[in-house]
């Protein structure tokens, strides 16, 4: 088992509080406004992948809960795919996990045969390269909030270069052959700039993704110098899913939950397929 390397600083660690939590991002004014029924869930299932932040929840989570409430109304997968940045080591490059993981709502568990079945090339089983990375933990509140019994396949990556990326992309495409997914980018943009720098050179990253061009993104990133951490994440979820359309859901700061003269910035963004 996995245990919470974050809870009690990132979110809740309580399980009454941190639902609670998980609501208020949903209600906030930042957020999307109200918090998923429990009845009228969609059943197009057209999105295959998001994009979302993974600062503490206090400052991302109302950015994030507009993708899982896009996710909700289209409907539940069968399973997610949470690919994070590893922010403490680079190896292994990709990172699958043998382990379940706990949090405060209880078990999220681990698709170990869909696991398995990615496992090759640069994903390799490692569940030292996943015990503190926080970006793939603080999306399973939002996970367990909108289903109890949420599968999920978490791959930290250590790796960041586009062909690392592409090569993570195409193997988890492989994987997913036949299977109900949605591959959920973990990712942070700009980081500790002003508001305004920030915006300007997020918004050539967010082309990128929404022009479906990993490559680009990765040249963006690497050429305007800009400090998003989870590109690596970002540009393997494009590779790995059905692509026909993409629409930025939100974009922020965390100066707009606190003021502060150098910001953190967060995007949602969800990819449809056919």
């Amino acid at each position: 088992m996995r245990y919470p390397a974050v809870a009690g600083a990132f979110y809740e660690r309580d399980a009454g509080a941190l639902r609670a939590e998980v609501e208020s991002c949903f209600k906030s004014p930042l957020g999307p406004g109200r918090v998923p029924g429990r009845e009228g869930a969609g059943k197009r299932r057209r999105i295959r992948g998001v994009v979302v932040p993974h600062a503490g929840l206090m400052y991302s989570g109302p950015f994030a809960a507009h993708s899982y409430m896009e996710i909700w109304k289209d409907g539940l997968p069968e399973v997610f795919v949470v690919i994070g940045p590893n922010h403490y080591a680079t190896s292994p490059k990709a990172a699958l996990s043998t382990e379940d993981f706990m949090t405060p709502l209880g078990k999220a568990e681990v698709d170990a045969a869909l696991s398995e079945k990615m496992s090759g090339g640069l994903l390799e089983f490692d569940d030292v390269a996943q015990a503190s990375e926080h970006s793939i933990e603080v999306q399973l509140p939002f996970l367990k909030f909108m289903d109890d019994h949420a599968r999920f396949v978490p791959i930290c990556m250590g790796a960041q270069d586009y062909e690392s990326a592409r090569r993570v992309g195409e193997r988890v495409r492989k994987a997913l052959e036949g299977v109900d997914a949605v591959v959920v980018a973990s990712s942070d943009f700009s980081h500790y700039i002003a508001p305004e720098e920030a915006r300007k050179k997020d918004m050539v990253a967010i082309e990128r993704i929404l022009a479906n061009d990993p490559e680009g993104l990765y040249e963006a990133v690497i050429g305007r110098d800009i400090s998003m951490c989870g590109y690596g994440p970002v540009m393997a979820m494009l590779c790995a899913v059905d692509f026909q359309s993409a629409t930025m859901l939100a974009y922020g700061h965390s100066g707009l939950v606190r003021p502060m003269h150098e910001v953190v910035a967060y995007c949602s963004i969800k990819i449809e397929g056919k």
